[in-house]
């Protein structure tokens, strides 16, 4: 037989290492390919998510804008008084307990912020002008705002006198993207009242609204679907919508910190820790908000509070405090012509906690005799003799019909409250 046709025997030692090797090989190629898929599926879940949920949910492309005003009180006072200009200021009333309402971006680099104490703030930067607000001035800007919000679409909901949601799917003026007409906004604010303003658009109120603030100042961001899911990934929390300093806190107990972490969570363990919020957290972590542009808002309360130069504990001055907090409050029911039947009571001591207190009845409250004496009976249950107040306020909420026998009569209630006194 030739040599060629000769078998050789193979070394059994290299027949277990080939069979090994071949086996390994598989292997690796087997994983390679199972990651690949995965990648590659769950890349494809990353654009599809968002987009099939803003496609399911809309048989039109929607576009929302969110407009949000730069450093609005101090720049409408810069504005109006050149000397201001270029220089670091905070509105606010320069008393011991004033807090700041705005401060300039000039201030901002000093650690100046908006809800911080006047005392605190100059401290920070020995050179901060304290300017007085004008809040008619501020109304006034505002409704030249709307005035050009009004020429795009009537779907306009107000956040408050610098901020507005809108929502441009069936604009005015027949304009196909969003960013154009954000755009075009921008250019009209500065042209009209030589302020500038930063937008955010995108698929929903949501991502709107953190893009505004993603390049401020005189910023324009963009969030389309496709991108969302990425875009939310590398969020810290404490930029979503109802994340605020104990819940980011409690989040990041939980090893969570960004948006990606979030969206890793169950809807059972968010709902747990978070209560109805957890639904929230959930959709909002995967690009999923519902929310509609609400153009005719409907108010349900109606408050005030008072700050005090110094701590009351007296008998007294608590209730002189507490009778002309019930005048204001009466007037802001009038004013607005509000049917409420809760009354809160809020409290916040020398140490900054804070309390609250509410009271149902079977009709409406309107006028200082009957809100009084419910004023009264909610301030006996406090104990300020050795807790001295430094803020006390009242609201009226609870538009619905009810008795006070089918409610709790003493509850703590989350209620916004609105300084007193106007300016």
């Amino acid at each position: 037989m030739p040599d060629h046709f000769r078998k050789e025997k193979i070394n059994p030692c290299v027949k277990i290492t080939l069979c090994l090797w071949l086996c390994l090989s598989i292997s690796i190629i087997k994983f390679l390919w199972n990651k690949s898929l995965k990648l590659f599926f769950l890349s494809i879940q990353r654009k599809i998510v968002p987009l099939c949920h803003y496609l399911n949910n809309n048989s039109r492309e929607v576009k929302i804008i969110h407009v949000d005003m730069d450093q609005f009180f101090a720049a409408v006072e810069q504005r109006d008084n050149p000397e201001l200009k270029g220089k670091p200021i905070a509105v606010g009333h320069d008393a011991e307990r004033g807090v700041v309402s705005t401060a300039s971006y000039e201030a901002r680099r000093f650690g100046v912020h908006s809800a911080q104490s006047i005392q605190v703030a100059k401290r920070l930067c020995p050179h901060l002008i304290i300017v007085d607000p004008h809040f008619q001035r501020y109304k006034e800007v505002s409704a030249q705002l709307h005035e050009i919000f009004h020429d795009y679409t009537d779907l306009i909901e107000p956040i408050s006198l610098d901020e507005a949601f809108l929502d441009v799917t069936e604009n005015k003026k027949g304009i196909e993207l969003g960013v154009d007409i954000a755009r075009e906004i921008k250019q009209r604010i500065r042209e009209t009242t030589g302020l500038t303003a930063s937008a955010g658009v995108s698929y929903c109120k949501f991502l709107a609204k953190i893009a505004s603030d993603w390049r401020k100042p005189d910023g324009l961001t963009v969030i389309h679907p496709d991108r969302a899911l990425d875009f939310i990934a590398q969020l810290k929390v404490e930029k979503i919508w109802g994340v605020g300093q104990k819940t980011a806190e409690k989040m990041h107990r939980m090893g969570i910190f960004t948006g990606l972490d979030l969206r890793n969570m169950s809807l059972t363990r968010l709902t747990q820790e978070f209560g109805k919020m957890g639904q929230v957290f959930y959709d909002f972590s995967r690009g999923i908000d519902n929310r509609p542009v609400i153009s005719e808002w409907e108010r349900k309360s109606v408050s005030c509070e008072q700050t005090f130069e110094s701590d009351i504990s007296e008998n007294s001055a608590v209730n002189i405090h507490l009778y002309h907090t019930v005048l204001e409050l009466v007037r802001r029911i009038e004013k607005n012509d509000f049917e409420g039947r809760t009354l809160t009571l809020k409290v916040k001591f020398l140490d900054f906690q804070q309390i609250t207190r509410s009271i149902t009845v079977d009709h409406i409250l309107r006028t200082k005799d009957e809100i009084l004496p419910l004023a009264k009976q909610l301030m006996h249950s406090v104990e300020f003799h050795s807790h001295p107040i430094r803020l006390l306020g009242l609201g009226v909420s609870n538009q619905k019909s009810s008795t006070a026998q089918e409610q709790q009569p003493w509850v703590e209630l989350e209620l916004e409250f609105e300084p007193w006194p106007e300016v």
